[in-house]
């Protein structure tokens, strides 16, 4: 292996799907190994020059978030693609915050997890706020039953007068 090669780390807890994308990244020709736990990948970064690390959020013991910070601790040059089955605005933030490159959510493609490794933003990604968030799920649902109030509120399982309400206040950054 050169030194420039990238020597993937995988770090799930779950079995099956951490010697899949083991060894689906091996059949790409990549450098890989893999952890159970956050220990585990502590002990393979200090034997070996681990370059990116695909670590699971959902841990027993030491969760990804956790574990992000010690990887990172011990060594800073590390890329950390998070990943999880259990995806939300708050721990995509506080993941990329504690300097995480990415966050995918399962199911995925080992092509999406290369991929994000050498994802390189252009600017600050904005997370949308709650209110633009409710804003658009109203927009898809009344998309989807053709603009008819009544059954969109049905649907989204609110009252028709508040969904019109609802309607009459558009978010601050679409004015």
């Amino acid at each position: 292996m050169d030194a420039d090669e990238k020597l993937y780390l995988v770090v799930d807890d779950d079995d099956n799907f951490r010697k899949k994308l083991t060894e689906a990244l091996i059949l790409r020709g990549h450098f890989a190994l893999s952890a159970a736990n956050v220990s585990a990948a502590l002990e393979i970064c200090s034997a070996h020059k681990i370059t990116h690390v695909v670590l699971d959020l959902k841990m027993p013991e030491v969760d990804g978030l956790s574990g992000l910070s010690m990887l990172l601790d011990h060594d800073a040059n590390l890329q950390i693609v998070i990943l999880t089955g259990y995806g939300s605005i708050a721990t995509t933030q506080a993941a990329i915050k504690r300097g995480a490159i990415s966050y995918l959510t399962k199911p995925c493609s080992v092509q999406e997890v290369i991929c994000a490794f050498d994802y390189e933003p252009q600017a600050q990604v904005e997370i949308p706020s709650i209110d633009q968030v409710e804003w658009d799920h109203i927009q898809r649902i009344l998309f989807e039953y053709q603009g008819n109030i009544t059954h969109a509120a049905k649907a989204l399982r609110i009252d028709r007068r508040s969904l019109q309400r609802k309607l009459q206040k558009i978010p601050q950054n679409l004015k």
